[in-house]
């Protein structure tokens, strides 16, 4: 009876701990491999994954992505937990153990495959994966593809695959025999790139390189309505502006046209930057979300993490995501929020840019690399031994909601997936004068792997310096990207922007019209801005976060649709007014 008693105990205070975390941040915070690759690893070794996809089955969500030699699975979306699983035969000698995955669910039954093209590796299948059982469905695939996705149509009770990744071929669909789920039936080509039209398409950073075609990748399908949403990724992985576009058909395999609102999730600004590659899946409550991949891209082009950004369906089926301040502590599915205007917290970054003190510094790896907002540049101290520290001034004693930690891998010796690691240990510490500290957060026992570690106070906590001290690295030097402070602080917001202008060819002018320019009045209190657009006032779906500046190119309009555009001010205290929404033909 005591036993009982004291499992129930256990479980009660379990569900209240989770019960008091209400949100999440992005990247999200799983213990990502490191990249398993030799000749992908000659500038570093690093923790590595994309190409995600999230299904949510059985009570759970489930999380695939490229060469991890496993899988997550959560009840909540926060906390993942991580089953180890090889989707490999021992005949299959290659480090693609199971890259840019295929992961959806027939009836009762999760479908699991790689991309396989040419290696006809089989297709998995299981009804309990939550306790790694699995077997195989097929032995050889003859729908050997590379960048799959296996689609059920429920209503119709058949299955589509939609494949491809290439900057000369496009995108393809075949249907699935029903009971074989091998090929039926010709392939059919369903989408390719139009970048002379579509500005975000184009290959480069900013969309602005023209020295090589632009790629088309990982096929996605969403069925809502009785309308098929064919997803996919474009122009390239290692750039901010990765995005994931969709086209819309009444028939699984077509014809398909380009929806008005693209991309529908695009996230080139702010620390996680890029949103291409990825699935939209529902939660417990129906409503949608996407999955996607982040770019770091510093010590290999394939160097990515991991965004979840809420997403949906308008009253017109317009398929949207909403990445504004997407980066930033988000609400979980728990909280139900409505996804265009309160999935965001409301937390602002407190110590964006403010004075940082370390205990040592290894080179050019200077400290308020930790606080610029960038997740491809990080402070590392010399060693990894107990003691290194940061701290953080935030400036003025502030309200701190959520704190998030975000390691980079400096001088790490791991490879692929290790069955253990030590965890990262560390104390924060928080001081009102920067002399007397306290302990706020304790995880000098924890165990586990937090490359992205983000902690939601129980109760929020007053402040002005934050002190981040090392216990120990489960592998690499004590290194910090982006040690992130949520909060208000206790001065005024931004007030409205000035004179915000785009700046843009006309229909009847020669000129570049994918491009426009905009300008505005530097906001004296801003720490940054975002600015959004669409192609009508009720549908200002896209947006840009940009720090520190008063003007920013964009080159990812479509040729020749008007844009509607409006700029927000935001600094650690808080989000300015909208200004006028602004036409650019």
């Amino acid at each position: 009876m005591k036993h009982w008693i004291a499992l129930l105990l256990l479980l009660f205070i379990s569900n209240f701990g989770n019960a008091q975390q209400k949100t999440y941040c992005n990247p999200i915070n799983i213990d990502y491999g490191y990249c398993p690759i030799p000749d992908f690893v000659k500038q570093g070794k690093h923790r590595a994954t994309a190409d995600p996809v999230i299904t949510f089955f059985k009570g759970e969500y489930y999380l695939f992505s490229t060469n991890q030699w496993g899988y997550w699975h959560s009840e909540d979306m926060l906390n993942w937990k991580f089953i180890s699983q090889k989707f490999l035969r021992p005949e299959h000698k290659v480090y693609d153990e199971l890259c840019a995955p295929s992961l959806s669910f027939v009836n009762d039954t999760l479908l699991v495959v790689g991309s396989t093209q040419g290696k006809e590796f089989p297709l998995w299948m299981s009804t309990n994966p939550a306790k790694g059982e699995w077997k195989e469905l097929i032995h050889k695939s003859e729908a050997a593809a590379w960048d799959p996705q296996i689609f059920w149509d429920k209503e119709k009770d058949e299955v589509y695959e939609y494949y491809g990744s290439s900057n000369l071929y496009p995108l393809y669909g075949m249907k699935l025999n029903r009971k074989t789920f091998q090929p039926e039936g010709e392939r059919i080509p369903v989408l390719a790139l139009n970048d002379d039209e579509h500005g975000w398409e184009r290959f480069g950073e900013h969309n602005d390189n023209t020295f090589l075609q632009p790629f088309t990748e990982g096929a996605f399908m969403t069925k809502h309505n009785n309308k098929y949403y064919l997803q996919y990724g474009a122009p390239g992985t290692e750039f901010s502006g990765y995005a994931d576009g969709v086209y819309v058909g009444n028939n699984p395999l077509g014809p398909f046209e380009y929806q008005s609102h693209n991309p529908f999730s695009y996230k080139p600004g702010g620390f996680a930057r890029g949103a291409g590659h990825g699935a939209t899946f529902q939660d417990v409550n129906n409503q949608y979300w996407h999955v996607s991949t982040i770019g770091i891209c510093v010590k290999n082009n394939f160097e990515r993490r991991i965004g979840i950004w809420p997403a949906g369906f308008d009253k017109d089926d317009i398929l949207y995501s909403n990445t504004a301040y997407g980066d930033y502590p988000t609400y979980l599915p728990s909280q139900n929020k409505n996804h265009l205007d309160s999935n965001f917290s409301g937390w602002m970054l407190l110590n964006y840019n403010k004075p940082v003190q370390v205990s040592s510094t290894l080179g050019g790896f200077q400290p308020n690399l930790a606080v610029d907002e960038d997740i491809k540049t990080y402070w590392s101290a010399k060693t990894a031994n107990k003691g290194e520290y940061l701290i953080s001034d935030l400036g003025e004693i502030s309200t701190i909601n959520a704190i998030q930690i975000n390691y980079a891998d400096q001088d790490a010796e791991l490879m692929g997936k290790p069955e253990k690691t030590t965890g990262h240990k560390y104390i924060i510490y928080s001081s009102d004068d920067g002399k007397k500290w306290k302990i706020l957060v304790d995880k000098s026992k924890n165990n586990t792997d937090v490359p992205h570690d983000y902690i939601e106070l129980q109760e929020p906590s007053k402040a002005r310096f934050l002190k981040l001290e090392n216990s120990q690295m489960p592998t690499g030097k004590f290194a910090i990207s982006g040690f992130r402070v949520f909060g208000k602080g206790a001065g005024e917001k931004p007030a409205v922007v000035q004179n915000f202008v785009p700046l843009r060819s006309g229909p009847k002018v020669k000129g570049e019209r994918r491009n426009v320019w905009f300008k505005w009045q530097q906001e004296p209190n801003a720490d940054g801005y975002v600015i959004y657009f669409g192609k009508a006032v009720d549908k200002l779906y896209g947006s840009i976060m940009v720090y520190g500046k008063s003007e920013y190119y964009f080159n990812g309009l479509d040729k020749s649709d008007a844009y509607y555009f409006q700029i927000e001010a935001f600094n650690n205290n808080g989000i300015s007014p909208k200004s006028k929404i602004k036409i650019a033909e």
